[in-house]
This record gives C-alpha cells, sequence and structure tokens, in this order.
C-alpha cells in the first residue's frame, strides 16, 4: 500500500513519536508498506511521521544513491535509540520527502552506535559512518520531531519561509501524492 506522504506544517512531523508495543501492529506489512511508499517517492528513507503514523518506525534503502558503501543497506529500524554520535561534523545537502523541492547543507557527526529491532523483533546494535548514518539520523530526527530545516541557521529558515509555507497549502509539486495540511 502507497501512503501519501505528510509535508511540512502537519503537527505530526513535530510530534516525538511513541515506541512501538511487540505485537500492537504489524510490523513486517507496515514496513513493507513505508518501502513501497518510499520508492514510489524516490527516497531513500522514510519514517512513520511522514506517512501520518507518530510511530518510531523508519526504513532505509540508501542503494539508489549509488555509493559503494551504500550498496545492499537496507533496513527496517523499530524503536531505534542513538546511543552515541561522534566523529567530525560534515556537510552534506540533504533533501526530505516531506519538504519538496528544498534542500540544504546540513552538518551532522560522521559516526553513530544504534541500538534497535528489525520488522523480525531481533535486536541490533551497530555502527554506522558516513552517509549510512547520515541517512540513519536524518530519519532518527524525523521519529524525534525534527526536521532537517530545524538544523539550519535563523538566517535560511526565514529565506525558506515562503516556501514552506507553500508546501504546508499543497502548493508544490511533487512526483508523489503528498497530505498537506493546509490544503483547502
Amino acid at each position: 500500500m502507497i501512503y501519501p506522504i505528510v509535508v511540512y506544517g502537519d503537527p505530526v512531523l513535530k510530534k516525538k513519536a511513541e515506541d512501538i508495543e511487540k505485537g500492537s501492529v504489524d510490523v513486517k506489512q507496515l514496513a513493507e508498506d513505508m518501502f513501497e511508499t518510499m520508492y514510489n517517492a524516490s527516497g531513500v528513507g522514510l519514517a512513520g511521521p511522514q506517512i501520518g503514523k507518530a510511530m518510531r518506525i523508519f526504513v532505509v534503502d540508501g542503494e539508489p544513491m549509488d555509493e559503494e558503501k551504500l550498496q545492499g543497506f537496507k533496513k527496517v529500524f523499530i524503536n531505534p535509540e542513538i546511543i552515541e554520535e561522534d566523529g567530525e561534523e560534515w556537510a552534506f545537502e540533504e533533501g526530505c520527502l516531506s519538504i519538496p523541492g528544498i534542500r540544504a547543507e546540513v552538518f551532522r557527526p560522521e559516526r553513530i552506535r544504534i541500538h534497535y529491532f528489525d520488522e523480525e523483533w531481533n535486536e541490533h546494535e551497530e555502527e554506522f559512518d558516513g552517509l549510512a548514518a547520515r541517512i540513519i539520523q536524518h530519519e532518527y530526527d524525523h521519529i524525534e520531531g525534527i526536521l532537517f530545516t530545524d538544523h539550519l541557521s535563523g538566517l535560511k529558515k526565514r529565506l525558506l519561509k515562503s516556501k514552506l509555507t507553500n508546501i504546508s497549502k499543497g502548493n508544490v509539486k511533487a512526483d508523489y501524492r503528498i497530505s498537506a495540511p493546509l490544503k483547502k
């Protein structure tokens, strides 16, 4: 099932998501639907809040970025917790399916250690670096109620204000179905 992507301005994107109780949701089906939604929108990551679900789940697949280190980097993260972030902060131009048409440089630490469950409820603790770490950090921010635009300077945010308002009204071109909070 392909969900519409919730865009900027919807309160679910600014809310800290809730842990998923084992057995309360068919996480395998939800993850499958999230991958289908993400691929339909040409994304490399998608979090629960982006499909209107305030749940601590996100999916990633870095292969479309055509980076050798990201080949086979396809995972489901349930109830994740970033335990540690370290290394040099580095800039990379990020975009977001919930903020179509806007990209900006965001600085993030180069390495993370994360604890999570997969769709089989197997427990993991792993380290990631480079673009894999960045994709995870971006999606993790979503379940914490943080958008990549929240990492930008006040000036940059003010310059984007009218574009962001248009997105929340649904006045934006996206190649996928969106759910805009202020659309008339």
